[in-house]
Order: structure tokens, then sequence, then C-alpha cells
């Protein structure tokens, strides 16, 4: 019997090297011949790419910022998510709700109760199989993020806000240990991708 696709999702504070990861968790779906599609947030669709744009470079109330990012989630759960999964397709993606109640609700304070009521509309019934925290102190993710040039909104927030962010995930993560694996991001890239390999070869293999 074929093994049931899984839904990961990839989160963490910006400068996390989310990006570096991403490339060798694909390498890893490649080498081992396993299906997968990779997608982003916000994102992922023609209309979610659009709302991206507008999300990450204008200022706007957390609360409008909050809808926004659903419209764009309501699109990629319904457009890639749900039917790459439902072919039994792999979904890797980078970020997912996770991220909106650690940006909105913990960086811009929305409550809590109103980003639920948005994820129960939008996706009920899915749920990341599991879900990837890189994780480092946030002195060492501002000074990664002023190597790069072209920052968005989110980057541009200064220590409190990014210090709020990270404060938000490592609470998910505390409340749902199962599905959390938090990888301390400060560590040596190869060790790193040791510890990736390790969890992934656990489900797949």
């Amino acid at each position: 019997m074929s093994m049931k696709p899984k839904f990961i999702t990839l989160e963490g504070v910006d400068g996390a090297g989310k990006s570096t990861h991403i490339q060798f968790i694909k390498k890893y779906f490649i080498e081992k011949d396993l299906n997968y599609v990779f997608t982003r947030e916000p994102g992922g669709t023609i209309l979610g790419e659009k709302l991206r744009e507008i999300l990450l470079y204008n200022q706007m109330e957390p609360e409008t910022e909050s809808l926004l990012m659903f419209a764009a989630r309501n699109e990629h759960v319904h457009e890639i998510i749900e039917p790459n999964l439902n072919k039994g397709i792999n979904v890797i993606s980078d970020r997912f709700t996770d991220a909106t109640y650690a940006y909105q609700s913990g960086g811009k304070n929305v409550e809590i109760d109103k980003i639920t009521v948005l994820k129960d509309w939008v996706h009920k019934n899915l749920q990341p199989d599991l879900t990837f925290l890189f994780d480092l102190p946030v002195e060492i993710s501002i000074s990664r993020l002023k190597t790069n040039g072209n920052l968005d909104k989110f980057e541009n927030e200064g220590l409190s806000f990014h210090k709020k962010i990270r404060n938000s995930y490592l609470n998910l993560a505390k409340k749902e240990p199962n599905r959390f694996k938090v990888i301390d991001s400060s560590q040596n890239i190869n060790k790193v991708q040791d510890e990736i390999n390790l969890i992934l070869d656990k489900v797949f293999l």
C-alpha cells in the first residue's frame, strides 16, 4: 500500500536560513524519488503572488494584513495544496498558517481567536503533518538580514518585533511537539542538514 502523501511546512524567523534548507529538502525528495510540489506563502497561485507583493511591501492595518493572508491562503489550499495531496503528491510549503499566528498575532497583536476563526473557515480539516521550525537568536537573524538587499517590510522591523515572532513560534511548537521539529539554525549547516535528514527518514523510510 502506498504511503499517504505528507503536507510539510517550513517556518521560522526571517534570516533563519530557510532558503538554504529548502534546497536541501528538495534534494532529499529528488534523491529518494519522492513525488513533491514546492510552494510558498503568501503566494503559490497567480492571485496569491499578486497579494504577496501587496502584503510584503505595503503598510496596512494588522487585521487587513491577516484577512489578505487568508485570502491568499484560501486560493493556495484550493488550487495547490489539496489537489496535489489528493493526487498522492507530497506538498512542501515555505510558511503556512503558523506564520500568521506568529507575525500577525504575536508580532502585531491581532487577537488569536480572530485568526483561528479564519483558519477554521479556510482549512478546518487541513493541518500540516510535519513542520520544521528553524530557530535562532534574533540578534543573529537580524545581522544576517542586514547582509541582504531589498528587505521587505517584515524583515525591516526592529528587534522587539522579531523577538515577539520568535517567542510566538516557540510557544506554538510547545503546544504541538509531535508536529513541530525545532531546529537550531545557529548550528553549522552540516549539523542542521543532518537533523533534517534524520527527521525526514523517520517520516518516509
